[in-house]
């Protein structure tokens, strides 16, 4: 490894690891570091959905075409990081169904695929589903694996030349005032790597602890994270994603997994993505909530639970109420900030990841002169066809993460 990369890479969620994959394709020297083990952030903490863009669709319709073009391209090229389970938008009876019709009406302007069930329909597709339920539509959600697609991502960035250091938290970025405007001349990594690195470029990709390494560089980002729990509990059976076709509230969606199901989940402002609160009204508003639609899983067995902090950015945000902050993501260039060679990507869903990483990589690339096109949404992933081969990749680069405990590695 060199201690003078051409970029530096900090935070190894889907994003950071994305964004490594798709520099090292396009022949970049580049590094990545995390202070844990990969996806241990966000990524790994959420309930794992592959959007449809349903959920956005009345809201922000241009996030939702991203969404699908993005659960096309991970459909295509990440095999076992991904589940196809399809989803269901349903309306119980007292749900207003004005909303019902602007989201299905949204949905189908954009090119989301739906299909129109009745009550009646959407229980024989769903055995046990309420029968509070008044309607329902179809769309092509699914489940994302975290660990598996942020391990595979780092496991092709390594083979095509980058170098991927787990637990190697920053401890300080040091600014020269050389340039006119400066940028970042040396970052202190410590842990397994216990190295001083001279980065050409930065990318800082650590998602809700953005502020955190923006801080260490001099210059300001503006996260407004939230936390919410993920409840797992047993329930075998479920096919597709549910999810409560309302205004956006705790409890308003169920995830399937392999003899469990996924509740979620909450929206609670924290001020420190590592320090916060959690409390009991959350799983229990999130399990009555989700029981609404799935009755069943009220006394199932809990397996496990989770809390996770959102990557919200809103540098203006000013209220306490932060579910109706943007999901997309935005590239920031410091630069503007006299730090010449510093990016922060912030925001964003997991399952835009690799258009995130797209997006930041061609803004560095262009910096250094680099004219090699992206090449992340054509080349499969490695191992995407071996379950095995995925979980080993997971095993390398610091282990499974809540979301997917009970799936990956299971048969290993």
């Amino acid at each position: 490894m060199s201690d003078e990369p051409t970029v530096l890479v900090i935070g190894g969620g889907a994003t950071g690891a994305g964004v490594t994959r798709d520099l090292a394709l396009r022949g970049v020297d580049v590094i990545l570091v995390d202070r844990g083990g990969l996806a241990g952030g966000t990524s790994g903490r959420s309930h794992g959905l592959l959007h449809s863009g349903a959920r956005y669709a009345e809201s922000d319709a241009a996030g939702a075409e991203e969404c699908l073009r993005e659960n096309r391209t991970l459909r295509s090229i990440a095999g076992e990081c991904v589940r196809e389970t399809g989803g269901l938008f349903v309306r119980l009876s007292d749900d207003d169904p004005d909303y019902f019709e602007e989201k299905l009406a949204a949905c189908e302007s954009i090119g989301i695929d739906t299909e129109r069930l009745d009550g009646g329909a959407a229980r024989e597709l769903v055995p046990g589903l309420a029968d509070d339920v008044a309607e329902a539509f179809r769309v092509p959600d699914g489940v994302i694996y975290p660990s598996r697609l942020v391990a595979a991502n780092a496991a092709d960035a390594e083979r095509h030349g980058a170098a991927v250091h787990p637990h190697a938290p920053v401890e300080s970025i040091e600014v020269g005032d050389g340039e006119s405007p400066g940028g970042v001349t040396r970052v202190r990594v410590g842990g397994d790597l216990d190295a001083t690195l001279e980065p050409e470029h930065v990318v800082n990709a650590t998602g809700a602890w953005a502020d955190r390494i923006a801080d260490m560089a001099g210059v300001e980002v503006g996260m407004a994270p939230s936390r919410g729990v993920m409840v797992s509990v047993e329930h075998e059976g479920l096919g597709p994603v549910l999810n409560r076709c309302r205004d956006p509230d705790d409890g308003d969606i169920v995830v399937p997994h392999d003899g469990e199901v996924v509740l979620g989940t909450t929206s609670v402002p924290v001020d420190d993505p590592d320090e916060y609160e959690t409390a009991d009204w959350e799983v229990e508003r999130s399990v009555a909530e989700c029981a609404a639609m799935l009755p069943a899983v009220a006394e199932a067995p809990e397996v496990r639970r989770w809390w996770g902090v959102r990557p919200l950015y809103a540098p203006d945000e000013a209220g306490s109420d932060r579910r109706g902050i943007s999901r997309g993501f935005t590239l920031i260039d410091h630069a503007d900030d006299g730090v010449s060679n510093l990016f922060s990507v912030v925001g964003g869903k997991l399952t835009t990841y690799r258009e995130m990483a797209e997006v930041t990589a061609d803004r560095v690339c262009e910096r250094l002169g680099v004219d090699e096109p992206c090449e992340t949404a054509d080349e499969r992933l490695p191992g995407a066809d071996d379950p095995t081969e995925l979980d080993g990749f997971v095993e390398r680069y610091g282990g499974t993460n809540p979301t997917d405990s009970d799936v990956v590695g299971v048969g290993r």
